[in-house]
């Protein structure tokens, strides 16, 4: 018997000794990643103000930036931010869709338009992160596209603030004209920060920084106006619970914007958070916050203000609501496109002029 018995621990000794080696043989058997680079040693395209190291070298195959979502990089967080955010708005929308009836009921469709256009907004920016450092192109390409994944999810927002959250008054004032000035405050938004990022070496910062943030900020501004309306009006009869994820959606975004303009903690410790804790991280992370809380409170207003809103819009509000979605999103592809053609004659004229 104590023979059988060590002859059993011998052999759990050895297998728990090739266990403890299978992290080592993955390594050996996975090919080989390009080490990464400092800030000097990439183009200044790419490079972030008092990001140091981190940095993956250009022209690799596209498997290589791939499995760059494992690897330790200046973008892993970056990336992963995005792509946990989309896997927790597509968890929220399959959750709302077991209580609302997204088919059957056209007054859900503007909630609908939201979680799409939340997943939307992240999908391309971790794709923009993960894709863009390829080459010049591709940084252009993947970044215009993130850029339109922003402007469609401010219409996303303009659509549930317009239906759930307006008051009557508000309403009466605007009702022609908010839906058709969010679809060109988009554009104007994805515009301006495609040709701020076009520019965006041969123009000052501060410059570029206006450019992109002054039509997103008036975008912001109208689209929310409603809840900004309600929330100045709070009284006891409102939905208390609505109103409290409505300001948490407003505090959250105006933190995150901070974080997008102003580049800290980098700037005070330059070379420390080149892999974590950079404030375009943090703004990540807010604005996924900002978003969750907005779903919430449209969700809230959707099932408590039916009586107001379903009176506000008539037969065939919704359908026109989601009709404009699909516009605003074409034509920014289109601006996007026009933007790529002017990048490939510039990049055109640099292999030009080596030549």
């Amino acid at each position: 018997m104590a023979t059988i018995a060590m002859d059993r621990i011998g052999r759990l000794f050895i297998n728990l000794q090739q266990l403890r080696q299978m992290p080592l043989l993955l390594t050996q058997a996975a090919p080989s990643m390009p080490a990464n680079l400092r800030d000097t040693e990439v183009p200044r395209y790419f490079r972030e103000a008092h990001v140091h190291s981190g940095y993956r070298p250009l022209g690799q195959s596209w498997s290589y930036y791939l499995r760059s979502l494992f690897q330790r990089h200046n973008e892993t967080v970056n990336t992963w931010t995005h792509l946990l955010g989309f896997l927790v708005f597509l968890l929220a929308l399959c959750r709302l869709a077991e209580t609302v009836d997204f088919v059957g009921d056209p007054h859900a469709w503007p909630l609908l338009v939201l979680a799409v256009s939340a997943m939307g907004y992240n999908g391309c920016s971790a794709a923009a992160h993960l894709l863009g450092g390829k080459s010049e192109l591709c940084h252009y390409l993947f970044f215009f596209m993130d850029y339109i994944g922003v402007a469609q999810y401010q219409y996303g927002s303009a659509t549930v603030h317009f239906y759930y959250a307006l008051e009557e008054s508000w309403h009466a004032r605007v009702a022609g004209v908010f839906m058709p000035a969010a679809v060109v405050l988009s554009c104007l938004s994805c515009l301006g920060c495609c040709y701020g990022k076009f520019c965006s070496h041969s123009l000052p910062t501060w410059v570029r920084r206006v450019g992109q943030v002054t039509p997103s900020a008036l975008a912001y501004a109208w689209d929310t106006s409603p809840v900004f309306q309600r929330l100045l009006r709070w009284s006891a009869d409102d939905d208390e619970a609505a109103l409290c994820f409505h300001l948490g959606q407003v505090v959250f975004f105006l933190s995150s914007a901070f974080f997008f303009t102003y580049p800290l903690p980098q700037r005070w410790f330059p070379g420390r958070c080149d892999i974590v804790g950079q404030s375009h991280q943090i703004f990540h992370v807010l604005l996924n916050l900002c978003t969750l809380s907005q779903i919430r409170a449209s969700h809230l207003d959707y099932l408590g203000r039916r009586r107001l809103y379903s009176r506000l819009h008539g037969e065939g509000e919704a359908g026109l609501v989601v009709g404009l979605y699909v516009v605003t999103v074409a034509a920014c592809v289109l601006i996007a496109a026009g933007m790529v053609v002017k990048v490939k004659r510039v990049l055109d004229g640099k292999v030009q002029k080596c030549k």
